[in-house]
């Protein structure tokens, strides 16, 4: 059974190979004191927050929370709306509506972090393109194959998702049924690291993780989290879904981002200017090049489980926030 080569530079998804540097008291260390300090900063947006305006320090946690969710099989799009709820954004018909812009649009800062990263497959599929390189030219067709079905759906179904699934209840359920689908997937052995390679992957194969992509279109199901669990059913390697998850979110955020900035772009920029939202850009940017080194590290030896416990334990606290009315 062949495996995938990794081109120079690429951060080592084919095999999952992560410096050791940590140990996992070390993580649940560092990533305990980075949370406090994110709910610390939380906290002073909230209170500072006036209505109908995105501070640097709301676009900054924004940033993290993007960056931080958004490869993770967690959902960022169910993230930024609980986070924009507990940052008490918004307040005006005209700031809602470029809140809901800046969510899609904030996603360019973790594009631009998994592009960084596998630059060197990029300019392996750019070969394949003209030609030059025949396993380059096979992702790229996998790859098509995968975005087109998602696509597709996404133009159809658009607007009835927006007025009936954003929002946090939705989230919290998803989170909640996709947290157990997971646990229940790793206790049957399903999400293994066995199986074939990237450039195994066929277009029957990638269509159907496409279509399972179209899932997310429902916030809180997580974009990685059906692509990557798609993959593993249909028969590829853990390391080989992650990083063929990671290359298809380059197409299909890209193409999100995109459509929705040239659509919405301008009211944004009317109503929040430049500086603030590129702020949230930038630290999306570096929080993702963090998640998706960590995420690397973690799965060389521990695999999903540990997001299907936070997926549960983070849709049980939205709701409870909802009974509370704390996120009215």
């Amino acid at each position: 059974m062949s495996r995938t080569t990794t081109p120079p530079g690429d951060p080592g998804t084919a095999n999952l190979r992560a410096p050791s540097a940590f140990s996992a008291t070390e993580v649940a260390i560092i990533g305990t004191c980075a949370a406090a300090a994110l709910v610390a900063i939380t906290a002073v947006a909230r209170f500072t927050a006036e209505p109908g305006s995105l501070s640097a320090l709301a676009a900054s946690v924004l940033g993290v929370v993007e960056g931080m969710t958004e490869y993770l099989p967690v959902s960022s799009t169910g993230h930024l709306l609980v986070a924009e709820r507990i940052l008490r954004l918004g307040g005006t018909t005209q700031s809602d509506d470029a809140l809901d812009t800046y969510a899609i649009c904030i996603q360019a800062g973790a594009i631009a972090a998994v592009a960084v990263l596998y630059r060197a497959r990029l300019v392996q599929m750019l070969a394949g393109l003209v030609g030059r390189d025949a396993v380059g030219r096979h992702l790229l067709q996998t790859l098509l194959a995968a975005f087109v079905p998602t696509a597709a759906l996404a133009l159809v179904f658009e607007n009835a998702i927006r007025s009936r699934l954003f929002g946090p209840g939705p989230v919290a359920a998803a989170w909640v049924v996709g947290g157990v689908g997971i646990l229940l997937l790793t206790r049957a052995g399903r999400l293994h690291h066995d199986g074939i390679g990237l450039d195994e992957i066929g277009v029957r194969t990638a269509a159907l993780v496409g279509v399972a992509q179209a899932l997310s279109l429902w916030p809180g199901v997580s974009r990685s989290l059906v692509t990557i669990v798609a993959a593993v059913l249909l028969g590829v390697s853990l390391p080989a879904a992650v990083e063929f998850s990671f290359l298809l979110g380059l197409a299909t955020l890209g193409a999100a981002t995109g459509y929705e900035a040239l659509k919405s772009g301008s009211d944004l920029v009317a109503t929040f200017g430049w500086v603030t939202p590129g702020i949230g850009l930038v630290v999306a940017f570096l929080s993702a090049l963090a998640a998706v080194r960590w995420m690397i590290a973690w799965l060389a030896e521990r695999g999903l489980a540990i997001f299907g416990w936070y997926r549960i334990g983070a849709g049980v606290l939205v709701a409870i926030a909802l009974a509370l009315g704390a996120l009215g």
